[in-house]
């Protein structure tokens, strides 16, 4: 395709204002792509932050539970039923739901927070809490904060690392904030804060202690999920449902993904951006064609293949890709940046969706460079002269 002659750079070389215009659509429509595709996956790996930071086998919820932050409650008791099994190690009721939280600077501003509460004497968040952080919670009114929560929580990692004293109201009820973990925000909360179930129901005292919203379930070393899952659901009656951390996870990304307009939104988009780049890519390669029509019926005559000259407009087409999406590349990453200190959310360029982004772009280019070539199977020298 690229021969010794670079014929098809020097065609668009020549015309540098329609060169810089290609290059200005293409890079827009790069950006586009990868802003979509990048919130899109943000979304999906955002969704299932806690899932993941949570140690379990199995989980137990309600069947009317799609996602966490909106979760069901179900009977405690269905939960301990499991420990009869043999592989089950511990079982950990989990409390969860969303609080109203005030700014500890500013009490007049409130905002839902993700309040999560469990038995510190059982296991499922030693890869959250540190030794001291589960003593702490056993304390009467002392909550775990998430410092990768939001700015409009207030100030708390500020004053934490500063070491001073914090306290903020949860549900009009005034808790002391003694240390914090990380995991971030996702499109569905924005913030949380983690303490013992006791404390959970001091700051929830219409919720019954006999209703949970998940059940953690650790298994003994060596047993297969799957295998235990079958056999507990033989046997415990059909009200609860039991997933394996992956099912889990996956309940929770098709909620986001299919029941919800936004994975949708962020699919269109992308798709929106390569018709627009497809588009763009054409123009320019048609317009090449049309001004340059007496040259290729020229070496048509001089012996030149239909090959050659499609070669030529293919390789326009490949330039086209690379310079619109190197400047894309480079935008996407500051906003990514940019956007990630802003708003907490994963947004990381990795190289695999570099090169996805690359690889649709060259194709998009290719796409439009394959259409312009209908204008040149036209050059044909006895007509054109």
């Amino acid at each position: 395709m690229f021969g010794s002659i670079p014929l098809g750079w020097l065609q668009l070389k020549a015309q540098k204002l329609r060169l810089l215009a290609a290059i200005m659509g293409i890079t827009f429509a790069v950006i586009l792509i990868f802003v979509q595709l990048e919130f899109r996956e943000a979304l999906f790996v955002s969704a299932v932050r806690y899932h993941t930071a949570m140690d379990y086998d199995l989980a137990m919820l309600s069947p009317k539970t799609d996602f966490m932050v909106s979760s069901k409650q179900f009977p405690r008791t269905r939960l301990y039923q499991v420990l009869g099994f043999d592989g089950v190690k511990s079982a950990t009721a989990v409390y969860m739901r969303l609080v109203s939280w005030r700014n500890p600077v500013d009490p007049s501003n409130a905002r839902n927070i993700l309040a999560i509460g469990f038995d510190p004497a059982e296991s499922g968040f030693e890869r959250l809490l540190g030794a001291e952080q589960l003593e702490a919670i056993k304390i009467p009114d002392q909550v775990i904060f998430d410092r990768r929560g939001r700015d409009e929580y207030g100030p708390v990692r500020e004053l934490m690392d500063a070491g001073q004293p914090v306290s903020a109201e949860i549900n009009d009820r005034r808790v002391a904030i003694a240390g914090m973990y990380q995991v971030g925000t996702s499109f569905g909360l924005d913030g949380g804060v983690i303490t013992s179930d006791l404390n959970f129901l001091r700051i929830l005292p219409t919720r019954k202690k006999s209703a949970i919203d998940f059940g953690l379930i650790k298994l003994e070393p060596g047993q297969d999920a799957e295998e235990v899952q079958a056999r507990i659901l033989e046997d415990i009656p059909q009200d609860v449902r039991l997933l394996t951390r992956k099912e889990f996870m996956d309940l929770e990304i098709q909620y986001w993904n299919k029941t919800t307009p936004i994975g949708y939104i962020f699919a269109f988009g992308a798709v929106m951006g390569l018709i627009v780049g497809l588009i763009i890519v054409y123009q320019i390669l048609f317009a090449d064609v049309q001004d340059h029509l007496k040259e290729y019926a020229t070496l048509k005559a001089m012996g030149y293949t239909h090959g050659y000259l499609r070669n030529v407009v293919l390789q326009q087409a490949i330039i086209l890709a690379v310079l619109g999406f190197l400047p894309g590349l480079g935008v996407a990453h500051l906003v990514f940046t940019r956007g990630a200190d802003a708003t907490r959310l994963p947004l990381e360029m990795s190289v695999e969706s570099a090169l996805t982004v690359f690889g649709l772009t060259v194709a998009m280019c290719a796409g439009s460079g394959m259409m312009a070539l209908r204008k040149l199977r036209a050059a044909d020298p006895a007509e054109v002269f």
